[in-house]
Parts: C-alpha cells; structure tokens; sequence
C-alpha cells in the first residue's frame, strides 16, 4: 500500500473526525496537513493537532473568501493569533487572493494583496512555507511571494495558465494534485506539465468532487489524487507515491 501525505485538508469541517481519520490510516495516509482559514479555524486545527500528535500537523490562515466579512480590526486579530502561534504550525496557509467576482465584490484585490502581504511576512519571519490559494489570480500570487523572498510555496489545487506555471515552477515552487485531476482540465493540464519533483498530493477535504456522481471528500481520497497524477504522469503509482511523500515530509519538515 502507498505511503501517503494529505498536504492540504480542512479537518476542522469534517463531522466523524475520528471515523475519518481511522480510514484515512487505512489507506496508507501517515500525514495530514490541516489548513486553518480563520480565527476559529485556526483554533481548532491546533487542537486537532493536540488530539492527534504526530499524525495530523497545522498551518495557520486566513482565507481570501472570509475577507469581506471581516472589519481591518477583526482581520488584524486574525493576523496576530497567526503570528504568536504560528511557531506551533508547519506551514502558513490557508492564504492567497481570489479573484472570483462573487469574492471581489466585498473583498476587492487591494485589500486582499494588502493582507496576504502582512501574512507572507509572517511566513519570511517564521522561515514557514506557504500553502497558497490562487484562484484567478495566479499571475498576483505568484509576483507577491516572489517580492516577500518567500522560499517555499505550494499552489494548491494550481488550475491557472501555463506561462505562469512554467513561472512558478522555475522559482521552485510547487503544485498539488486534487482528486479534480480525475476530470478537471486546467488541472490535468497543469500536473502534466509540472514535474514529479515539484508536485505533492492532498484533498482539500471535505469539499466535493465529480461531474456526473458528486461525492464529499475526506482525506483517505487522497489516494485518488495519486491514481489520478499518475495516469496523468504516465508513472507507476508507488513510485509517484514515493516521490510525493518524500517532497511533503522535507518540505513540511516533519
């Protein structure tokens, strides 16, 4: 069975952890990486990782979406709870800019740049990588992180151009695959190009994936994310897996 690390999950959504988790191990998932998205979040992906030391690792966020519901006052407490716990995370993240118009018409870009900028620095400070959210907006994310000089950074769910691709991959940053490669175009397109090198494997749990049988979910899907990149890679899968999980473990630092 492949050893796997689900790089990108939101535990704190899901009902049953504990039934998840049990499957998740059953699966070959050994590591999971649980993104936090705002102050409660953030509160709860820490005690998760107390409820379950060294399997499930924390990166602290601030989502791009939850933006327009917040005053600069509510953002700025978000910003120093991420700040003063961040040395109890792995990583930063969830964060990023989001360009869809349903988010820009209470979170315009300014005030999306302007906090991914103070979370970023937070990230170069703390010497964290960074699980970035880059919807619409790959060509921004990726000229903000390259001005902050931040090392390490994961383009999750990376569905944008090629150019900036070939971009973001010559920085040496990375991608990851979702189970959305089972049918996503941009996606599949994107993990085709991309090297094994730079690419890593997660779920986004509990989100839902399919086109024709929709499903919820959970971090033991991972495993579709490595049949799925594998095929696409034209890869044996255990190889795939090898490689994927070695890129999280020394990425992550655990």
């Amino acid at each position: 069975m492949p050893v796997l690390i689900d790089t990108h999950a939101h535990l704190d959504e899901i009902k049953d952890l504990d039934i998840a988790l049990v499957d998740a191990r059953a699966h070959g998932v050994e590591t999971i990486i649980a993104v936090g998205q705002d102050l409660d979040s953030n509160r709860r992906v820490l005690e998760i990782t107390r409820e379950y030391p060294g399997y499930v690792y924390a990166a602290l966020g601030l989502h791009p979406w939850l933006l327009g519901n917040l005053e600069m006052k509510q953002v700025q407490e978000n910003i120093d709870f991420i700040s003063s716990h961040i040395g109890q995370a792995v990583a930063l993240g969830e964060v990023g800019l989001d360009y869809d118009k349903r988010v820009l018409k209470s979170a315009p870009k300014p005030k999306q740049q302007e906090v991914l900028t103070s979370l970023l620095k937070i990230a170069a400070d703390e010497n964290k990588p960074v699980s970035l959210h880059s919807r619409y907006a790959w060509k921004d994310c990726l000229q903000i992180v390259m001005e902050q000089k931040i090392k390490n950074v994961v383009f999750h769910w990376y569905t944008g151009l090629s150019s900036t691709l070939s971009q973001l991959l010559e920085a040496g940053y990375f991608i990851s695959a979702t189970p959305a490669a089972e049918y996503h175009d941009e996606h599949q397109r994107a993990i085709r190009e991309a090297p094994t090198s730079q690419l890593m494997l997660e779920t986004d749990c509990p989100v839902y994936y399919g086109r024709e049988n929709r499903y919820r979910s959970l971090p033991s899907d991972v495993l579709r994310s490595l049949k799925a990149a594998a095929t696409l890679k034209s890869i044996d899968e255990e190889r795939l897996a090898e490689i994927t999980t070695a890129n999280a473990r020394l990425y992550f630092g655990i």
